[in-house]
């Protein structure tokens, strides 16, 4: 058939409706590109399966796309070559044919004509749009002699953010570059990494004892380990969480903690671990560094199960029975996760969790945290340029360790917002990083957009943050690109590659194209104002010349986009591995050594990818365990993971905890105008404990209003007891406000419009999910 569609009906609505959705003001019926009838009758025309990588989520699942002979994508199937996918795409996958199709998405260069946050744009061609980028920027860096870090640049998570750092950090010199991980993950990755020396790859699958606090997996990512959490049958599995998920119900025990009080718990179990004797002396011996002191200090505080019950209400006898069966078992594993519940002392969780695990030998072995072995991956090197008056960032002060490549969005908004930066940050471009939806207090992430002289975002959608732009550049979907080979898994070491399957739709471009020709607009203007202000570079023109000058010293901003992704890629795997390796990854899009030997269906859908004894369980490294961080004293902050009292759970009288997370059927604010999503699961409601509500006169579907110190917001209730009655909780990634938006616009409750904007101080993290609130039926 010429457009095929599943008997599902979340697949029937939504390709149909895709495909003849109604335009938009931010689009048009593209005259020069004809879909064909819908019909669902079988096509006899030849069609194509082409592999690519996901990019719904984060979890870049591999998958095959079958593309019809008018380059039609018309259905996307699991790969069974990957070994982090497993032949498996979640819901999330499945609707990446929405993604391309979406009438609504971006499709050509916009200016912005009203009002910022008027949504009035003016379509233009990508020269004008370029040539007023270009404009604005040489504006900008004459009114700030040169200084780079004017122009802040952010990339949420992806494939391609290298490339964004690499042009605006390296090449226009920019040290302000911000991602995601201040409002996800840094706090995890950093603690591992100070602690254990890596954050190392959990194999669930090994492990006999599994412990998940933050994690959510059955309903947050679909990945292999979430199946294996599910199917398991000879080991035990364990889940913290204030809420009754679905990843809670295929759990052994469900501990309803609360929000925060996960370190509490950890801290009690290493104490019970080192009070009865049943950690591994012989790994403490050889890989333990400041392990007496932190004993003593565990000890002294005494952080036994009953104290813990009294911090994390979990039964003192469940707390110690848990934690004996964990030290005692084989393959014991407490889960990294990606985050807990946004508390204040997560990395000191998150700490506390690598200690534990180190403590039970859970570190470089089966079933624990594995840290194995790793492809090769391109290594990119550009000759970037010398700015003598680009400024540092600034938003890593007061931090503790923080992360010069991701930065502290909180720390950065407000020192923008009240002037009390260095310097003025009068740009910001922005690309796949919905920062008004995604960082707590919306209201000051506007006001901070609106102190710009110049925003540009580079996205798919009209997103409430391109509503924000001077300047809105289409970008192409990862389904009409392809990307640089990357390197995935440490158990199972492979390449996969986003092979393109359809050329780019409408006027949209890859992020490597729209930045070459970026570059070739702003190369001799922006190098004309470094003349101006630069006496080094005033100094190299003497001394060699302009041209010479020009081209040794890297301000040909386009330098690394003279050859195509494709030609790169093909010149490092071909170099690397062999042209069999590149043939596998253009076929299967997946190549790793020995696939064609070691690739075998064990039953039906499921895939062996390494023997066993192949697999890389053990590296034999040499790691250190770092009990102690002295820096964190210099901050006022503890060397030791340990307990304050102002960590304590505590909800006024009258008000309800706001916690947040996300389900398996959107990522974050990314999926709110898909369709196929929206017809599974419609909208957000409000989780509040079914007793509550009924004191309250809630019923469900009732709209009510949730109101903090800084907003409200309105959603329909969903009484349950499946949380606390003093908890409250409804899921993110939806309440946008843009109109272009149509599926989205307005669709059930933003919680960042509510969530106070408190931030750790360790990373510079935000702190998700320590909201007091109020509600009322309205």
């Amino acid at each position: 058939m010429l457009i095929e569609v599943s008997r599902r009906r979340f697949l029937k609505g939504a390709v149909a409706l895709s495909i003849y959705g109604a335009t938009n003001s931010f689009g048009d019926d593209r005259k020069d590109f004809k879909l064909p009838p819908f019909t669902t009758k079988t096509s006899t025309k030849q069609e194509k399966n082409i592999p690519y990588l996901c990019n719904m989520c984060r979890n870049k699942c591999a998958g095959f796309a079958r593309v019809n002979e008018e380059g039609i994508v018309t259905k996307l199937d699991p790969n069974p070559y990957f070994p982090k996918s497993r032949n498996m795409l979640c819901p999330k996958g499945n609707s990446g044919i929405q993604a391309l199709y979406d009438p609504d998405r971006l499709k050509y260069p916009l200016i912005r004509v009203g009002k910022r946050g008027e949504g009035k744009y003016k379509r233009v061609t990508w020269d004008e749009a370029n040539e007023y980028i270009k404009d604005k920027l040489v504006e900008i860096l004459e009114k700030e002699k040169d200084n780079r870090s004017t122009i802040a640049f952010c990339n949420g998570e992806g494939f391609e953010k290298d490339e964004m750092i690499r042009f605006f950090g390296g090449k226009i010199g920019s040290a302000n570059f911000i991602d995601e991980g201040s409002i996800c993950l840094n706090t995890r990755l950093g603690a591992y990494i100070l602690t254990v020396g890596t954050v190392g790859e959990p194999d669930v699958e090994g492990s006999d004892y599994v412990i998940f606090a933050g994690a959510n997996r059955l309903e947050s990512l679909i990945t292999p380990e979430s199946v294996e959490l599910a199917r398991k049958r000879n080991g035990k599995v364990v889940v913290l969480d204030p809420r009754y998920t679905v990843s809670a119900s295929k759990a052994d025990v469900w501990l309803p903690i609360k929000p925060g009080t996960d370190l509490a718990f950890v801290l009690s179990m290493i104490y019970v671990g080192l009070k009865e004797d049943l950690y591994k002396k012989d790994i403490v011996k050889k890989h333990f560094k400041d392990f007496d002191e932190f004993k003593e200090l565990i000890l002294k505080e005494r952080y036994t199960p009953c104290w813990a019950e009294s911090k994390c209400y979990i039964e003192a006898d469940k707390i110690e029975s848990i934690a004996r069966e964990f030290f005692k078992a084989k393959n014991p594993l407490f889960y990294p996760g990606r985050r807990s519940v946004g508390s204040r002392n997560d990395f000191q969780f998150r700490r506390a969790m690598a200690l534990l695990n180190a403590l039970a030998g859970s570190l470089d072995r089966e079933g624990g945290i594995i840290y194995g072995k790793s492809l090769k991956a391109p290594n990119i090197e550009v000759n970037e340029p010398f700015y003598a008056n680009a400024e540092g960032r600034f938003d890593l002060k007061g931090i503790a360790y923080g992360s010069n490549k991701a930065g502290s969005w909180l720390n950065f908004r407000e020192q923008v917002l009240n002037d009390t930066a260095p310097y003025r940050v009068r740009a910001m471009f922005v690309r796949k990083h919905n920062i008004m939806q995604g960082i707590p207090n919306i209201k000051k992430t506007k006001r901070m957009l609106e102190k710009m002289d110049l925003v540009v975002v580079i996205d798919t959608m009209p997103s409430d943050t391109a509503m924000m732009a001077d300047v809105i550049l289409p970008e192409c979907t990862y389904l009409e690109r392809e990307d640089l080979v990357v390197a995935f898994n440490k158990l199972e070491p492979s390449l996969a590659l986003r092979n393109q399957t359809i050329k780019p739709l409408y006027e949209s471009r890859s992020l490597h194209d729209i930045l070459k020709d970026l570059g070739n607009k702003l190369s001799k203007p922006l190098f004309e104002v470094s003349k101006k202000y630069d006496e080094d570079l005033q100094d190299s023109i003497k001394e060699i010349g302009e041209e010479k000058a020009f081209k040794e010293g890297g301000y040909e901003l386009s330098q690394w986009y003279k050859k195509s992704v494709s030609q790169r890629n093909r010149e490092f795997i071909v170099k690397t591995y062999g042209k069999e390796a590149y043939e596998s990854l253009k076929k299967r899009g997946v190549w790793y050594p020995n696939i064609d030997k070691y690739h075998k269906e064990t039953e039906n859908n499921y895939y062996e990818y390494y023997p066993k004894d192949k697999r890389y369980y053990s590296t034999k490294s040499d790691y250190k365990v770092n009990c102690k961080l002295p820096k964190m004293k210099k901050y006022g902050l503890d060397e030791f993971p340990r307990w304050r009292d102002e960590y304590d759970y505590v909800v006024p009288k009258g008000k309800f905890r706001m916690i947040t997370g996300r389900t398996v059927y959107n990522t974050q604010s990314a999926t709110a105008n898909n369709e196929m999503l929206r017809d599974i699961y419609k909208t957000n409601h409000l989780w509040i404990n079914e007793k509550t509500a009924k004191k309250l006169g809630i019923k469900l579907g009732d709209e009510v209003e949730v109101k903090s110190s800084i907003g409200k917001v309105r959603i329909k209730a969903y009484p349950t007891n499946k949380i606390a009655p003093e908890m409250l909780f409804f899921a993110h990634g939806f309440g946008v406000s843009s109109k272009e938006m149509n599926y989205a616009y307005r669709n059930g409750a933003s919680d960042n419009e509510i969530i106070e904007d408190k931030m750790e101080r360790s990373y510079g993290d935000a702190i998700m999910n320590e909201t007091n609130v109020e509600i009322r039926k309205i």
